[in-house]
């Protein structure tokens, strides 16, 4: 038997050719390209169901302090220092909505004291009544009538349009708020 040398041996391939990686990075960069869309809506639909989440919450807060403390309880829309803004003005961002921020506030031997704070989210535009929110005792109701807030992208896309992306708040005149999906003026 006449024994085999190295040379003689077929070769193994090891690894990948050059043209097999570069399609293996093609295909994944028109992957990538074609999902960072759905990635987007995503994230800007995660972001518009935290932020009125946060709106929600803050406002059961309100009212649920107002009937414990007994005394007038304010929710109302802050600059970066958490001084509330008056109706109708703008923030830091050029915008009067509801994106700037909110906060939680009652009045302590006549200075107004911040008991929670929402920080500014652009990216979401939270239009609603320009006037603060104030809960009274004994049973926390708001002052005026029914009220709302409607929670959408703050520059909508193309994938990120129509009533699925936007959420709706509304406060009840005994200052019960509850959320439900789609625009405030829509049609269920």
């Amino acid at each position: 038997m006449q024994m085999m040398q190295d040379a003689d041996l077929p070769r193994v391939a090891r690894g990948f050719t050059l043209i097999e990686t570069l399609v293996v990075v093609a295909v994944l960069a028109v992957i990538a390209v074609m999902t960072t869309p759905s990635f987007v809506a995503w994230h800007t639909r995660d972001q518009v169901d935290a932020r009125a989440r946060a709106l929600l919450s803050t406002l059961s807060y309100a009212r649920s302090e107002a009937v414990r403390r007994g005394v007038r309880v304010t929710v109302c829309r802050v600059d970066a220092a958490r001084h509330c803004l008056a109706s109708g003005q703008a923030c830091r961002t050029g915008l009067a909505d509801w994106s700037c921020g909110w906060a939680v506030m009652v009045e302590r031997t006549g200075t107004p004291s911040v008991l929670r704070a929402q920080a500014e989210l652009a990216a979401v535009s939270i239009a609603g009544t320009e006037t603060n929110l104030t809960f009274t005792p004994p049973s926390g109701q708001l002052i005026g009538s029914f009220r709302s807030f409607d929670i959408a992208p703050h520059a909508p896309s193309r994938a990120t349009q129509g009533q699925s992306w936007r959420r709706c708040i509304r406060i009840a005149a005994g200052g019960r708020p509850r959320i439900v999906d789609g625009a405030c003026g829509a049609t269920s």
